[in-house]
């Protein structure tokens, strides 16, 4: 968990403090609570609170669905036990949106009107933004695209359901992989158990290592099929990238852009299209839930 405290529109922080959510422990919403309390201005008047947290959720009613991150947040009226306990207005969004709102106001995808963020991490999460108004969609739960099925017969997902581009494209997907092919008995420097990670898998695979230089070439192409279908969907102008896999570098993107090349069913969807590197790290949440909270105050 992270807070921060900023003065509006001014993405560097006053404060920032952060904590271990402790997620498979009782008390994750007490945590929270003492976490914002660390980072409250003393002498100073709080506008509103923004806050970003994995999905499903319902942003209008404020209420975290169930969240597979804190399994006893089920159903859980996150803005109006904040809002009651600190006597601020509080906005609720999906990190992936929060992150695409910080990305847009603060970071690489500033000046464009029509943005997709894609975060490739342990999961797959997404924001998608549109003639510059983020896309919530009727229930308010648009955009899992880490959730679009490109393979009805593929691996599972950690959702439970199969062939989303989760399954394919995230860390834990390269990982099971390389595991079910050491498994099966192919050839690699690397070595099944709790160690293996996307992170050991990359660099066995700058070190030349063929399952690994796989692993990350199968993940690639999958990402460019969704990708494409994400550019038939919404034509921007920017996809930005975040999330620790990302940070693969080539491994990863080069057979990405070769795969998107060869998807996309008219190539006027690349003309112009940018292809970049989030620029918030870490932050993005926080400077989401900042963008989040700004723009909700102007309605």
């Amino acid at each position: 968990m992270r807070a921060a405290v900023y003065e509006a529109m001014h993405p560097e922080p006053l404060a920032r403090e952060q904590a271990a959510t402790r997620a498979d422990e009782p008390g994750a919403y007490e945590r929270l609570q003492a976490l914002i309390r660390s980072v409250w201005p003393q002498g100073a008047s709080v506008l509103a609170i923004g806050t970003a947290s994995p999905g499903p959720l319902d942003p209008r009613l404020g209420v975290i669905l169930k969240t597979p991150n804190i399994p006893e947040w089920v159903d859980f009226p996150l803005v109006r036990r904040l809002s009651a306990d600190f006597g601020v207005p509080v906005f609720l969004d999906n990190d992936g949106n929060a992150a695409a709102l910080g990305e847009w106001m603060f970071g690489a995808a500033r000046g464009h009107h029509d943005v997709i963020y894609v975060t490739v991490s342990t999961g797959i999460g997404a924001g998608v933004i549109v003639d510059d108004r983020l896309m919530h969609g009727f229930h308010g739960l648009a955009a899992e695209l880490g959730h679009v099925i490109i393979d009805p017969d593929g691996p599972p997902c950690n959702c439970g359901f199969r062939g989303h581009v989760e399954s394919f494209s995230s860390g834990p997907a390269i990982v099971r992989y390389v595991s079910e092919q050491l498994d099966e008995g192919v050839s690699s420097t690397l070595k099944p158990g709790p160690h293996l990670s996307a992170r050991t898998i990359a660099q066995a695979a700058l070190q030349g290592d063929a399952l690994a230089i796989a692993a990350y070439r199968r993940a690639g192409e999958y990402l460019g099929i969704a990708i494409a279908s994400f550019l038939h969907a919404f034509d921007p102008s920017i996809v930005v990238f975040g999330g620790g896999v990302s940070s693969a570098g080539p491994l990863l993107f080069d057979p990405f852009h070769l795969s998107l090349k060869q998807r996309v069913f008219h190539p006027r969807y690349l003309e112009g299209l940018k292809i970049e590197m989030a620029a918030l790290g870490d932050d993005a949440g926080l400077l989401g839930a900042l963008a989040l909270t700004q723009i909700s105050m102007q309605v």
